[in-house]
């Protein structure tokens, strides 16, 4: 079924669109401590009471980390990896507080970075940051409004928090070069752990946190897409669902991405919050990411699920048809977490990546192959392989 403006030639004589998207960005806390001026290190969870105890935990596993590190560190080889793509946006799930706020929300773990600390989102030319997820309001409101000034003030749109309602549910709009634009709607579902009392009201900021995954909801979200979509438009849709740990995809979470698509006209979804990678699925020519995994955290030398690997994570680089926004490839790009820095991995752990990640798409109609330079690539019914695919 075509989509209004949509035509048989796909690509409509414009270039394809090229999309960096990853899991949760959380540099906060440890990664916050290393970095050149930092938030107070004090935290209220019940084990650590101080956030350079995670930069030690760090240390231990993995080696010491070199004092204070600049802002483009943290990034390491993704650099290099963005470079090369030069994708046309980059989008990222933001699960940390950019903020000076000393007031927690009651809830055991909380993430914030210093205000200055910012510069490592403008030194990875990041264009958008999701912030419909359960660490936006970890030091409460005032909290969100001086993280929303900060990327305000780089620079940087946001997607799914805002000073109230409507502009929770207001999407970056992302200008492309050649022109037409990307929207990036944010949600959130309580599954994923958000506190009912963040919910964005008419005069009351928070995030857009949707009461269910009902025929409703994807009514309301159907309405938002229509409000702000033009023809040729880019529509991303990036949900946090689900819980932390496990690789199934729950019945209602893959209904809820398909009527995203059918019925809203999402072209993407990028969902998060897992602490892993999981399966991918290309629904009517759409991008489906159920979890996308972390991409920065500090937790480097903390024990339990150790099967999952989550020291290993992904760039994920989208090529979508421009006037269409159907998918004509996926490139992923595994990389691993050590001393807070991302590095490429061996042999060994991309091929674990490559096998883990085809297991979990496999019910969803997809496959993961090796491609060149250690990366990995999505095959699905339907997709075109070029002799350049071929690995």
């Amino acid at each position: 079924m075509l989509r209004e403006g949509e035509s048989l030639t796909e690509d409509g004589g414009r270039d394809p669109v090229t999309l960096f998207l990853t899991g949760d960005v959380m540099t906060g806390r440890g990664i916050d401590q290393v970095f050149p001026e930092s938030s107070s290190p004090e935290l209220y969870e019940s084990y650590m009471t101080s956030a350079l105890a995670y930069v030690r935990l760090a240390e231990r596993a993995s080696g010491p980390i070199p004092g204070r590190v600049d802002h483009a560190y943290v990034w390491g080889d993704a650099l290099d990896e963005l470079e090369r793509v030069g994708p046309d946006a980059r989008i990222i799930n933001l699960e940390t507080a950019v903020t000076t706020s000393d007031t927690p929300e009651p809830k055991g773990i909380n993430y914030r970075m210093h205000p200055s600390n910012a510069a490592c989102f403008t030194i990875a030319g990041v264009d958008c940051a999701v912030l419909a997820n359960n660490h936006t309001l970890d030091w409460g409101e005032a909290g969100l409004l001086e993280t929303l000034d900060t990327l305000e003030s780089r620079g940087i749109p946001t997607a799914g928090a805002g000073r109230d309602l409507h502009a929770a549910q207001a999407p970056a709009v992302i200008e492309l070069a050649q022109g037409g634009r990307i929207l990036v709607f944010g949600l959130g579902l309580s599954d994923s752990g958000i506190p009912p009392h963040w919910r964005a009201g008419p005069a009351q900021a928070g995030v857009w946190l949707v009461p269910d995954i009902s025929d409703v909801t994807v009514s309301e979200v159907s309405r938002r897409v229509a409000e702000w979509r033009r023809p040729g438009d880019i529509v991303l849709a990036s949900v946090h669902w689900g819980g932390n740990w496990g690789y199934a995809v729950h019945p209602s979470h893959r209904r809820f991405a398909r009527a995203l698509v059918d019925e809203a006209g999402v072209d993407v979804v990028h969902g998060h919050s897992s602490h892993h990678p999981k399966g991918i699925e290309v629904h009517d020519g759409r991008l489906i990411l159920y979890g996308c995994g972390d991409f920065l955290n500090d937790y480097e030398g903390i024990r339990g699920h150790e099967e999952f690997r989550g020291d290993l994570v992904l760039m994920y680089f989208a090529r979508l048809a421009a006037d269409t926004g159907r998918l004509m490839g996926l490139e992923l790009t595994p990389l691993r977490i050590r001393r807070f820095r991302l590095e490429r991995t061996s042999a060994e752990e991309t091929e674990w990546m490559r096998g883990t990640l085809a297991n979990a798409s496999r019910p969803l109609g997809t496959s993961v192959r090796r491609g060149e330079g250690g990366r990995l690539r999505l095959d699905w019914q339907g997709a075109e392989r070029s002799p350049s695919d071929s690995g």
